[in-house]
């Protein structure tokens, strides 16, 4: 075990959801032109941070800044009071490197961080509390009735009609690593925050190597998960992934960048953990952002599943893992 992660807080840190994610990237223009096609919409740019917003409460869920180099700048997750805020500035191990509470000044919707690190590999994870939501955008959603079979929902003369254009994005809704030492990673995240495993994948020996974390919100539904890594050589950002509206909203988005060039990484398909329907692709700067739809709620009467890693656990319907998708 990491030198200073033995000790049990006496209080975890709990958090609330998930907020929004930062990137950098080298051919900043490029990366503002596929966050438009992507379904974001730009809400403030702030010196050489351009911040984007879903049509969510969140006042930002994704904010790419012009920088020397493409990587990613670490997750924001809201923690439920101040006292926590102040906790974690306090208690966290030293290899966090924790920084003192500080004011989010520039960033849409205000509000407080502290910034710390992961002890293992190093990549930042922010927290925040006390930003000010936003008015959900109309993004004018046609209302869909299916007729089935035996069961048809649209009277007579009604169609089916929907316009061409990028998925508009509701919210972030989970990210994962590649991590260089799952054990100890595992360990931190469970003892110093109210995540949950939802889904525990291991290999042949029976050793985990693959974690899908909830929030541990009690009675409250949230997210299948909001937080995923895995085992590998080299720490990593996997993907993040924001929710869409429904399938057709998203199969059209996927259309939409089909057409204007970007590379497909994965989908459309159909997850079995979790159960969303995913659609994975590549941006200029070679990060993966995920569409998402009808992905799984639980609360906490839910247990941890085990399972063995196998390509059939990923998806039952769409295409063939690439190999692109499991590095």
């Amino acid at each position: 075990m990491a030198s200073g992660l033995s000790a049990t807080p006496l209080k975890k840190i709990n958090l609330v959801r998930i907020a929004h994610v930062y990137y950098k990237h080298k051919n900043i223009n490029e990366a503002k032109k596929f966050a438009e096609d992507f379904g974001f919409a730009q809400t403030a740019e702030v010196g050489k941070k351009t911040y984007y917003r879903g049509y969510g409460t969140e006042p930002f869920v994704i904010c790419l800044e012009a920088s020397n180099e493409d990587e990613f700048g670490g997750a924001a997750f809201v923690v439920e009071s101040m006292e926590d805020l102040m906790q974690a500035a306090k208690t966290l191990p030293s290899e966090c490197k924790a920084t003192e509470i500080y004011d989010l000044s520039d960033a849409p919707g205000g509000g407080k961080c502290v910034t710390f690190y992961d002890p293992v590999d190093g990549f930042p994870f922010h927290l925040v509390y006390g930003q000010t939501p936003v008015e959900a955008r109309d993004v004018d959603f046609p209302i869909v009735r299916f007729n089935f079979p035996k069961e048809k929902n649209r009277g007579a003369n009604e169609f089916q009609r929907f316009k061409k254009r990028p998925a508009p994005v509701h919210k972030l809704g989970h990210f994962g690593v590649c991590v260089t030492d799952f054990a100890k990673c595992y360990d931190f995240y469970t003892k110093y925050f109210n995540f949950f495993p939802s889904e525990l994948v291991h290999n042949d020996e029976g050793v985990n190597k693959t974690v899908f974390f909830r929030l541990n919100r009690g009675n409250d539904l949230v997210d299948h998960h909001c937080f995923f890594f895995f085992e590998g050589p080299k720490m990593h950002v996997h993907h993040s992934s924001f929710e869409t509206h429904d399938f057709d909203t998203q199969v059209l988005g996927h259309d939409w960048l089909r057409h204007q060039g970007y590379k497909n990484c994965w989908g459309v398909g159909r997850h079995v953990m979790g159960s969303q329907i995913f659609d994975y692709w590549f941006d200029p700067s070679g990060f993966i952002l995920e569409h998402y739809v009808d992905g799984d709620l639980l609360d906490m009467r839910e247990p941890t599943h085990n399972t063995k890693a196998a390509p059939d656990n990923l998806h039952v319907w769409g295409p063939e893992v690439p190999a692109t998708f499991l590095q």
